[in-house]
């Protein structure tokens, strides 16, 4: 089991890798106590020989470089394979503005292949690999050294199965025709804007009872206070405040220290020092925005006319469409969605991209009366009207 404590074993390695189709990579990571992940170990593995060709690599000692890394990352001739990419993704754009291309993602595939709904990676070891995985080490302090045997076998695991999985679903893609839909699925998890937390948008994040936009000022200045100072000394939100104590202060409006010490949810160290002074500052701001600046809360769910009855028929449809295609429902379409199409809403993504040949086209016909549902023993059938 090789494990790479040096910029030079690195780049040697992603050298031999850079000559192989593909690429498996994941992480393990630390968050509970950071506002960013903090990256503890990365394992890599290409098609190889079994002995040299799966590694992990351990950034924590001897000011380690991962920019061989990044340059694989960058390279495209080499498929970057994860499973459940998004929280890996994240953690190499923070640290180097990169996003690994061209991307695949097995569970976002598996989903398309008819595997289930978030399929997890346990699965696909026992039903594509054949293998079983020891999880005792999943939930393990991976900043601690050295690691464990375990720990090893368990982080190996992860990228040494992963080649078998890739192989099985990339194939299943091209015979059916689907590799599109993966791609169109992947953009999401291309796009920079998804990795990005813009502190202007915090609000939006947080519930309230209230559309009141004189309200929702004071919540959206906390709120970008909180992400800004979370962000700063990279400590989790609501280690600053939770959203409970922050609905709180949007209330009582506090204008001095005295004030905000009759906040019952703000823990103790949000009553001084820079956290205080801050929450002081975002009131002010927040009280003093003119009325055409005040925000305005997403209510167009809110006023959606739902048609309990063609909402019904639309879940009926979109189970007999993924039990012929095999897809999972829960990527094509949520139940919020298929009440805001019998609402009339149309631009959707259940009804745009390889969604509308799945189920979006059948979808619009059966709001517009042009087909119908009967039974056919245990089978759904579209009758043309």
């Amino acid at each position: 089991m090789r494990i790479l404590t040096t910029t030079e074993d690195l780049a040697a390695f992603c050298a031999e890798a850079a000559q192989a189709p593909y690429v498996t990579v994941d992480t393990e990571f630390l968050r509970e106590r950071t506002y960013y992940a903090k990256l503890c170990l990365a394992q890599l593995a290409y098609p190889g020989d079994g002995k040299t060709d799966a590694v992990l690599v351990d950034p924590l000692g001897n000011d380690m470089s991962l920019e061989p890394l990044y340059e694989l990352f960058r390279d495209t001739s080499v498929v970057k394979v994860f499973h459940a990419a998004r929280q890996d993704l994240e953690i190499f754009f923070v640290e180097a503005g990169v996003i690994p291309e061209p991307l695949f993602d097995t569970q976002v595939a598996a989903m398309v292949c008819g595997f289930g709904d978030q399929v997890g990676y346990e699965t696909l070891v026992k039903r594509i690999a054949r293998a079983k995985l020891d999880k005792t080490s999943r939930f393990t302090d991976w900043s601690r050294r050295p690691l464990t045997e375990a720990q090893k076998a368990y982080a190996l695991a992860d990228v040494t199965h992963l080649r078998k999985i890739y192989e099985v679903l990339s194939e299943e893609l091209a015979q059916s025709g689907r590799a599109k839909w993966v791609g169109e699925e992947l953009e999401v998890l291309t796009t920079p804007e998804t990795y990005r937390v813009e502190p202007e948008d915090a609000w939006q994040r947080v519930k309230t009872r209230t559309n009141s936009g004189k309200f929702l000022a004071l919540v959206k200045e906390l709120a970008r206070f909180r992400e800004i100072h979370a962000q700063t000394k990279n400590i989790p939100r609501n280690r600053v405040y939770k959203d409970d104590a922050l609905i709180e202060l949007a209330s009582l409006k506090p204008s001095d220290l005295k004030e905000l010490g009759r906040a019952r949810l703000l823990l103790r160290d949000a009553r001084k020092g820079e956290i205080a002074e801050g929450i002081l500052e975002a009131v002010k701001r927040g009280l003093d925005y003119p009325p055409e600046d005040l925000p305005k809360a997403d209510t167009s769910r809110d006023k959606l006319q739902v048609n309990p009855a063609l909402a019904d028929l639309l879940r009926v449809l979109l189970k007999a469409k993924t039990e012929s295609s095999g897809v999972a429902p829960r990527l094509i379409a949520s139940a919020s969605d298929l009440d805001a199409i019998s609402a009339g809403q149309r631009d959707l993504q259940a009804l745009r991209g390889w969604r509308s040949e799945v189920f979006g086209t059948d979808a619009l016909r059966l709001c517009e009366g042009k087909i119908a549902l009967s039974a056919d023993g245990d089978a759904i059938k579209i009758v043309e009207l």
